[in-house]
């Protein structure tokens, strides 16, 4: 009788194993998939986000280190948020010396750090991040882009436009001869 009952247990046991590993396969393959849905230059990004604020070298961001990575590529997360990703796919530091007393820290891999950002780079709206940029030209909050804004940003981007150049743009794409850009021709001049 109990060599049936561990062989039983014992099958559940490998079909356990098995249906684990099996998704653990179909979710690195789902994570690739997303991953070649970015461009190159997206992918570059995380990269570089992730290398520049892994302070430490230690191929693991800790919350600080996430927190400040992931503005860098536009995401702005309130600290739950920060911690639900850590939660959710960090892992516990490792003490560095057994012999001295330790406060573990979730630290999330660049590989976890690569697929939370893919994710969230496939689900932004592009509306959204069109407006954002526009909130950049737009000084002041305003609501338009007038020529003072389009002479500020392409002298802080070292952009050498002269003046005439830079009132061809706004003369060009103002719909309403307002002599500015507002949010509704910024979309249209940049979902064309």
């Amino acid at each position: 009788m109990t060599t049936f009952g561990t062989s039983t247990s014992q099958q559940r046991g490998d079909q356990q194993r098995a249906e684990r590993e099996r998704e653990r396969l179909e979710r690195e393959h789902l994570e690739r998939e997303a991953q070649n849905q970015l461009s190159e230059e997206q992918k570059e990004e995380i990269r570089e986000a992730f290398t520049l604020f892994d302070l430490d070298k230690d191929q693991k961001i800790d919350y600080h280190e996430l927190k400040v990575a992931m503005k860098a590529l536009g995401f702005d997360l309130p600290k739950a948020e920060i911690l639900s990703i850590l939660q959710t796919h960090g892992s516990l530091s490792e003490p560095p010396n057994p012999n001295i007393p330790h406060h573990p820290r979730l630290l999330l891999p660049f590989k976890e750090f690569q697929s939370v950002m893919t994710q969230r780079i496939l689900a932004r709206d592009p509306r959204e991040e069109i407006l954002r940029a526009f909130e950049l030209f737009d000084e002041g909050g305003k609501g338009k882009i007038n020529l003072n804004d389009l002479r500020r940003v392409a002298r802080e981007l070292g952009e050498g436009l002269e003046e005439e150049e830079l009132a061809a743009m706004i003369e060009e794409f103002d719909m309403d001869s307002d002599g500015a850009i507002n949010r509704e021709e910024f979309l249209g001049i940049c979902l064309q």
